[in-house]
């Protein structure tokens, strides 16, 4: 298959913070780095997993910046520029574009509650801010509201809407956008990465692909070939992984302690509202993840 633009297995980068929380450059420059060289060809800077909430306009920029520094021409670095304020997420993503961003992750505009014609205008008025390509992100648990597929297949009229990141958890919806557009579709959610493969997907931005980006690789490398029966298998493989880093506290949460144990990253430190694992969570998740063959 010709590559999809942005990639196939595409980690929702966290973003570091030295242990008293301010944004640490390096660490995302060599998590990037890490990233790459062991299966990602594209990576989501300062989306959900990202804590992108917590972070100032000219965090947002360095992180961008020193991604593209660390990786860019060798991935994809796509940026969580979705607010649910129109004019300044528009603002943001033209910042983004003058960092060397390859591309823009919008999420559904979050508490506002906007209708379908209000969701439309806001993601067309973005994607028209700047010429970069655009992945929508649909993802009701937390925005509330979610893209409709009908609204969906109408988005992908507009010329710099190319993708949809599917964090919804409906098969159904998927189908429709898949049946009906040309979109590259990706799973928002580990665990439904082999079944929305299976209905034309390309590929996952994925918050486990952090702790074993290999073994995703081998899994959207498989499907993408046809190969389902791989791909099973390091679905069942990655499973207690997935368990891990996604069920017990917030996937942002679990995926810096986990890397942090790895030694991959030097702080495991989240922002506030965020905190950090305690004592019985850590346990928990070490025995999943034994389960899935890593110990500490």
């Amino acid at each position: 298959m010709t590559e999809p633009f942005f990639g196939t297995m595409i980690p929702a980068m966290v973003t570091p913070f030295t242990d008293d929380g301010e944004l640490d450059v390096d660490a995302a420059q060599s998590l990037a780095t890490h990233l790459v060289d062991n299966g990602a060809d594209g990576l989501v800077v300062t989306g959900t997993t990202g804590e992108t909430s917590t972070l100032t306009d000219d965090e947002n920029i360095k992180v961008f910046e020193a991604v593209v520094e660390a990786v860019g021409g060798r991935a994809k670095v796509i940026a969580g520029t979705g607010m649910n304020d129109t004019a300044h997420s528009a603002h943001l993503s033209q910042r983004a574009a003058v960092a060397g961003v390859d591309g823009l992750l919008l999420v559904t505009p979050y508490y506002n509650k906007p209708n379908q014609a209000g969701i439309k205008a806001h993601f067309e008025h973005i994607a028209s801010s700047t010429d970069l390509p655009v992945m929508l992100y649909d993802i009701p648990g937390r925005s509330v509201m979610p893209i409709e597929p009908e609204t969906i297949v109408a988005l992908a009229e507009h010329p710099n809407i190319v993708a949809l990141k599917d964090a919804k958890a409906d098969y159904q919806s998927t189908t429709i956008v898949l049946a009906n557009t040309d979109l590259l579709v990706y799973s928002g959610d580990d665990g439904l990465t082999l079944p929305l493969m299976a209905a034309g997907a390309v590929g996952v931005v994925s918050v486990t692909g952090h702790v074993t980006p290999g073994t995703y690789r081998e899994l959207v490398d498989a499907a993408n070939a046809g190969d389902f029966a791989t791909a099973r298998a390091k679905h069942f493989e990655l499973d207690p992984i997935q368990r891990a880093i996604m069920t017990h506290v917030q996937g942002a949460v679990a995926a810096k302690t986990v890397l942090h144990w790895q030694g991959i990253i030097p702080s495991p430190r989240v922002r506030l509202p965020l905190v950090a694992v305690n004592d019985e969570e850590a346990a928990i998740i070490k025995a999943d993840l034994a389960a899935g063959g890593i110990t500490f």
